[in-house]
């Protein structure tokens, strides 16, 4: 019976702990022997109060014990003879298949916003590697800037230049031309259409920044911000330029100056002489 468990352990170990009392060991091991032989008793004791509480017929606690071999074999040789599940195996095919579409789906979307961003359309790798943009036609619009502008003040021109097809001019590059990043942050914060977009998937403005110091001097540009307009692309390199798209001689051509709307350049530039220059860009800024 469980109540008698105690007594004879507890016997047990007093013959033990005897036996070790009268063997040749230090003090202190026998003490120390005592102590812990002590500590396991009440532990026992402990458990045997404990289940003395449970219910009648209640199975003692036991530690599950390594499958042997053969229930080892019988297990796998359950598996192996266990039935198929065909429409099972079809919802596991039809999940994998559709999981597999949205990742390339996905993929395909990432690809898109990272060439918009960029300023690429499908298959216009090859253009880009010519880094000739498409020219536009007629007078172009170039608004003559500087990184020391505010930038709100670069937005609002920005803006207003998609609208007509200008392009932004600047001297140089903050820093020297070794260091290209202040300019293409200050870029990208220029064009970018929301402020608050952070990434490669924000929407630009469709506006050209040039680096262009000769064009600087050909205007004798000695403010900012300025307008003049330029016939054919201001973006093409000067070897690629032709003799109908060679900037006008500085006397024959009116520089607006002022911290205006780009709708009041336009007009001050008209009023000096331009106004046949001007006529397209008018037409396209009045168009909602």
């Amino acid at each position: 019976m469980l109540t008698s468990r105690p007594s004879i352990s507890k016997a047990l170990l007093t013959g033990l702990i005897g036996l070790g009392a009268g063997a040749a060991a230090p003090e202190n091991g026998r003490r120390a022997i005592g102590a812990e032989g002590a500590a396991a008793m009440d532990r026992l004791e402990q458990a045997l109060r404990n289940a003395k509480d449970l219910p009648d017929g209640t199975p003692s606690p036991q530690l599950p014990r390594a499958a042997t071999p053969p229930e080892r074999r019988r297990a796998f040789e359950g598996l192996r003879q266990r039935s198929a599940n065909p429409a099972m195996e079809a919802r596991a095919r039809a999940a994998n298949a559709a999981a597999q579409a949205g990742l390339a789906a996905e993929r395909a979307k990432q690809a898109r916003a990272l060439r918009q961003a960029l300023g690429l359309e499908p298959g216009e790798e090859q253009a880009l590697a010519k880094a000739v943009p498409a020219a536009p036609k007629g007078w172009v619009p170039v608004l003559f800037a500087s990184s020391s502008m505010p930038s709100a003040t670069l937005r609002s021109y920005a803006a207003q230049l998609e609208r007509v097809r200008g392009v932004i001019a600047f001297r140089g590059v903050p820093g020297g031309m070794k260091r290209i990043t202040p300019l293409a942050r200050l870029s990208a914060e220029v064009l970018r259409i929301d402020p608050g977009c952070e990434g490669p998937a924000c929407r630009m403005r469709s506006v050209q920044i040039v680096v262009d110091p000769i064009l600087f001097r050909q205007f004798t540009v000695r403010r900012v911000p300025a307008l003049v307009m330029v016939p054919g692309d201001p973006t093409l390199p000067y070897c690629e330029r032709g003799d109908d798209e060679a900037p006008p001689v500085r006397g024959a051509a009116p520089l607006v100056y002022g911290d205006s709307a780009l709708s009041g350049l336009l007009e001050e530039y008209a009023r000096l002489g331009g106004k046949e220059e001007v006529r397209g860009a008018h037409a396209l800024l009045s168009n909602p």
